[in-house]
């Protein structure tokens, strides 16, 4: 079974209610809120992002072709073997998985609002994905025929719910780093460090879109909204709730990852503090540490509970103490963004420092090839593992 430790849901895409300034929908061709020319709050890339174990010890080539990069899901339930939805596990290659799930709502002869999936996988893998399609009393389409579109229907299983997003166990990788140069004596040891003491629980790259865009844009959004709050002639900008959705999930992840990042350069990102909001292994649940004594600190080093770190919105904040301290001191300096995920209605919620990978392993295949084998709970990012150990360049077709 792959690990249950997960992070705290992130529910940003999937508000349903929030204030009236952040909330309106509209068709998706109304105009984005574009830049506005103060200047932009100082953020820091993934790339920019320090590591916990050290300076990358190789340098490769990653998704040299989709192969590169394979990654299976693992649902969170078994198929109940009836009911009125189908339950697919599909393979995909080179395709995004809402251009699957339009495939399949059109093979199907149903509505896209019918088709569920647990999680977004990436266009530039080979990822194994599961699909839910309500087809209700209507025939079953013949699901091979979806073969040779770079879809491969693997199995089919009746169940009674949609899938949900979410509804993940966690997820297996086989990453293949190629045109490996560096210290690859030095990779053994490193893997055995990262199985011992985990990594930090970074966001991805792709969780803010291309060069970041997502969240210059929803930076763009605050600031027009706090433009019309104090000018009523000034009519506040109205985007669609995916596009919103993915701009506050992106604002709440780099703050996170700022905060991770200043907990990593004081050297306590994997150790208790005072004040400390620990979440419990295979759950959501925390609990608030005011003091640190022997047996949490004995706790904390054998993964039974982690420290968390902020997903920012409305409310007090979770954690107290020093760590209440540091992670209010790193909010300071972006100050629109705290004020926008708090009028959006997201509550504050907490996401685990540490993320600590199963079956982690490794082989050298030829004189440049380095294959990396892992399981990640649902809501982690492989990359956020691949970085304690090397840095790389993608070819990605557009």
């Amino acid at each position: 079974m792959y690990p249950t430790l997960s992070t705290a849901p992130d529910r940003t895409a999937g508000t349903a209610a929030a204030p009236a300034r952040l909330a309106a929908a509209v068709p998706a061709a109304t105009p984005l809120p574009q830049p506005l020319p103060q200047p932009l709050p100082q953020w820091r890339s993934f790339a920019d992002l320090p590591t916990a174990h050290g300076p990358a010890l190789v340098q490769g080539q990653l998704r040299t072709c989709p192969e590169d990069f394979v990654v299976d899901e693992v649902l969170a339930f078994g198929p109940d073997g009836e009911g009125e939805h189908c339950l697919l596990r599909v393979r995909k290659r080179g395709a995004n998985t809402e251009w699957v799930a339009r495939r399949l709502a059109a093979l199907a002869g149903v509505s896209i609002r019918t088709i569920g999936y647990a999680g977004l996988k990436d266009r530039h893998a080979l990822a194994t994905q599961w699909f839910s399609v309500h087809l209700g009393k209507a025939r079953e389409p013949r699901w091979q025929a979806l073969s040779g579109e770079g879809i491969e229907v693997l199995e089919v299983h009746r169940h009674r719910r949609k899938l949900r997003r979410g509804l993940l166990a966690g997820n297996r990788f086989e990453i293949r780093l190629r045109e490996v140069s560096g210290d690859r004596a030095g990779v053994a040891a490193r893997i055995a460090l990262i199985a011992r003491r985990g990594v930090p629980n970074y966001f991805g790259a792709q969780r803010f879109g291309r060069a970041q865009g997502n969240l210059q844009r929803a930076d763009a959004l605050f600031r027009q909204h706090a433009l019309a709050a104090a000018d009523p002639a000034i009519a506040p900008p109205r985007v669609n709730q995916h596009l919103r959705g993915l701009w506050l999930s992106a604002v709440r992840s780099q703050l996170f990852n700022e905060v991770l990042a200043r907990r990593i350069e004081r050297c306590d990102w994997d150790e208790p503090l005072p004040g400390e909001r620990l979440q419990l292994l295979g759950s959501h649940s925390h609990f608030l540490a005011e003091t640190i004594d022997q047996t949490l600190l004995e706790r904390v080093a054998s993964g039974d509970v982690c420290p968390t770190g902020p997903l920012f919105g409305a409310g007090l904040p979770l954690s107290s103490g020093a760590v209440a301290e540091l992670e209010q001191g790193t909010a300071a300096a972006f100050p629109a963004w705290i004020a926008g995920l708090a009028d959006a209605g997201l509550n504050q919620e907490r996401r685990p420092l540490r993320l600590d990978p199963e079956d982690l392993g490794y082989e050298q295949h030829g004189d440049d090839q380095l294959l990396i084998c892992f399981s990640l709970p649902a809501g982690s990012y492989a990359t956020a593992l691949l970085r304690e150990l090397a840095t790389w360049s993608e070819h990605r077709p557009d």
